[in-house]
């Protein structure tokens, strides 16, 4: 468990800005995680949230095999498995209650386990968790959460997801217990569906800039 989340850690750090993707095929898939490479970003968030997602995530892994790829939205056992076997890197959780924690923390990969309060967090870090997903990072409290949690919480580190936007995504990256963010902007659902991949390339470039104004 230690090694998966120190492997977690690195991993969110390395991305700085997690997007948060849904596709609703195959062709929007590739097209999508082309875009977000173009653009300097190496790491998705790919939610599970339509038929199409696991095959989605198992073709990109084949194709682009140096994009790290979690698996979100991951609800239940099933989930957890079927992740696994298409080859997600990390998997992530919008909330973890206890039977899904208890599983996640046999999982063989990394997990960013989703809590919204201090005693869902804490509960995560009893099995183990020092990665964990604050979700919905802005519905909860968003920065003045974050800075709540920095003391007590002094061991756990955050990816905030939800609500985030370009306009306060350095700020988010600012805070010492925060690793990563999580974020949808880059990905707008209006520029999937007008297949205006452009948009998505210069937003992920514009992201991307913002991680590497953090590591400055």
């Amino acid at each position: 468990m230690i090694e998966l989340q120190n492997r977690a850690e690195r991993m969110l750090r390395r991305a700085g800005i997690l997007p948060v993707v849904t596709v609703d095929s195959l062709d929007q898939a590739h097209r999508l995680a082309d875009a977000l490479l173009a653009g300097g970003l190496t790491a998705i968030e790919l939610t599970l949230r339509t038929p199409v997602a696991l095959d989605a995530l198992a073709a990109l892994k084949k194709a682009l095999p140096d994009i790290v790829i979690g698996a979100g939205t991951v609800l239940g056992t099933d989930q957890i498995r079927q992740s696994i076997d298409a080859g997600a890197d990390f998997l992530v959780t919008p909330g973890t209650p206890p039977a899904l924690a208890d599983a996640l923390a046999q999982a063989p990969i990394p997990v960013v386990p989703g809590a919204a309060t201090p005693t869902e967090l804490l509960s995560l870090m009893a099995r183990g968790f020092r990665v964990c997903k604050l979700f919905p990072a802005t519905a909860v409290g968003g920065l003045a959460m974050l800075k709540g949690l920095a003391g007590p919480l002094a061991d756990l580190k955050l990816c905030p997801t939800g609500g985030i936007t370009e306009d306060n995504a350095a700020d988010y990256l600012a805070q010492p217990n925060v690793v990563c963010i999580g974020g949808s902007w880059m990905v707008a659902k209006a520029w999937l569906e007008a297949g205006d991949y452009a948009k998505v390339r210069d937003s992920a470039a514009q992201a991307a800039a913002i991680v590497r104004a953090r590591g400055a």
